[in-house]
């Protein structure tokens, strides 16, 4: 029997234009009803003035800088709707993602360190020299002094001119490292810490990491996965996965509406591994846990049909906009029950899921952990620099906590299908390694993996394991 999502309380694409940065509008592919495929909510649609976008920008780096928050929860955090954040957005993002060459270049011609919302003008001006390739020198800078000449005193102005001026050469004109470059080389061109670059250099191989720097300091594409049996407009152009397809640029009213009903869903190919792995079928039970925002749990239901997904994760942001999606979801003919838990996956107990009527046993399980997000650094900008030496070790510990409680909820015969957005081998391979030599994975078989890696497979990086508990 068919019914509405419930959300059972616990017990306690970005897309960055290289030419949208002086004319304060979306870039042409930025989904301008926010990363979640949300549309435009009523009085949205007014593009902010340059002053507008440049002092929301410049408040959301220096609160960066300061520490308030992750790039992504001050975006979340702004007032406004999501077509008002978008300019700034993408002059945000650019600056983080091009952080330390910028500063490289701007620390010889700066004698003492400036105050953070002088550092932040000269961040988003000398990102936009960058990445504004068609864009006039004079124009850039001539447009980032105004900025300061609003926001700062007139002798910050005054030096925001004379800097830009004498950095533009140098961001414009030095070419990119030889083939044979050192990894300290690429990690200040392409802006990444030198102990990430030299970690992968050591896994990958020297060309590999070089296209896996290019690809992360690239702007993401929008992708969409197409779920209405109609076929898709025409701003959609086919990608090499089904289903999924890429928005082309200045297109995205094409697809407002179908966002709108739940006809698709704004998702990178990578997230397709792991569901596809799981294979459920029809009449099954499943259960995933940090299933929210949901993406991966529609990608079951729309497989499955009939059948039953319980989504757990903690409530939050996340769980409200899975509720959305749901409903959305349902609403453009989806078949599948689905009931959200509202729950800390550590601390769930079969005890609790029986006492909501629902199974304590399933026919499958799919748990995407959290992780060091190295996989999609195009899409999370200020990863990179939020991540320290020893954090992959201090991941996988909880990891496979994370798995091992996850293992306890499937039924004789049952899949475990294990998942990260990471691309290190201490957060994939060696955390199914942990998990089958331990007491908790005793009964379990590797049957199957697959990975996702931006150099050779065009999508973002990902793993995904399939364990089967012994019958």
């Amino acid at each position: 029997m068919e019914s509405a999502p419930r959300h059972v309380p616990p017990k306690s694409g970005l897309s960055t234009s290289r030419t949208g940065f002086s004319t304060a509008r979306p870039g042409p592919g930025a989904p301008a009803g926010g990363s979640t495929g949300e549309p435009l909510r009523e009085g949205e649609g007014r593009f902010p003035s340059v002053a507008e976008t440049w002092t929301l920008a410049v408040a959301l780096v220096a609160g960066w800088r300061e520490g308030q928050g992750r790039a992504d929860h001050l975006l979340s955090d702004l007032a406004g709707g999501p077509a008002d954040r978008a300019p700034a957005q993408n002059l945000f993002y650019a600056a983080v993602r091009h952080w330390r060459r910028t500063e490289d270049a701007l620390r010889p011609l700066i004698q003492r360190a400036p105050r953070v919302r002088l550092q932040a003008v000269l961040a988003l001006a000398s990102a936009e020299l960058i990445e504004n390739v068609s864009g006039a020198t004079a124009a850039i800078v001539d447009n980032a002094v105004e900025q300061a000449k609003r926001q700062l005193s007139a002798p910050e102005a005054g030096l925001v001119n004379a800097v830009l001026r004498r950095v533009a050469p140098v961001l414009r004109e030095t070419p990119p490292p030889a083939p044979d470059a050192s990894p300290e080389e690429l990690a200040s061109y392409f802006s990444h810490p030198t102990w990430l670059v030299k970690k992968w250099v050591a896994q990958f191989g020297l060309a590999a990491t070089r296209s896996l720097l290019e690809w992360n300091q690239s702007t993401a594409q929008v992708q969409v996965r197409w779920r209405a049996a109609t076929p898709p407009p025409a701003g959609l152009a086919p990608t090499p996965w089904p289903g999924y397809f890429r928005l082309a640029h200045g297109r995205w009213a094409d697809i407002q509406a179908a966002l709108a009903s739940g006809q698709c869903y704004l998702q990178d190919p990578a997230t397709r591994l792991s569901p596809a792995l799981a294979a459920p079928v029809a009449g099954e039970h499943w259960l995933e846990l940090c299933a929210a925002p949901g993406g991966k749990t529609l990608q079951l239901a729309d497989t499955m049909g009939r059948g039953s997904i319980v989504a757990v994760d903690r409530v939050g942001g996340r769980m409200k906009r899975f509720e959305e999606n749901v409903a959305r979801w349902r609403a453009a003919g989806g078949q599948t029950e689905i009931t959200l838990v509202g729950a800390d996956v550590l601390a769930l107990t079969g005890a609790e899921l029986g006492a909501l009527s629902l199974p304590v046993q399933f026919d499958g399980v799919l748990i995407d952990v959290p992780c060091s997000n190295t996989g999609v650094i195009r899409h999370r900008v200020d990863a990179k620099w939020r991540l320290k030496p020893g954090e992959f070790a201090q991941l996988a510990v909880v990891q496979e906590r994370m798995l091992a409680a996850a293992a306890v909820f499937v039924g004789p015969g049952g899949r475990l299908v294990y998942s990260t957005c990471s691309l290190e081998p201490e957060e994939n391979e060696q955390v199914i390694e942990a998990f089958l030599d331990s007491e908790a994975g005793r009964d379990f078989v590797l049957e199957e993996s697959a990975h996702g890696r931006p150099w050779e497979h065009g999508h973002d990086g990902a793993g995904a394991f399939r364990l089967r508990r012994k019958a």
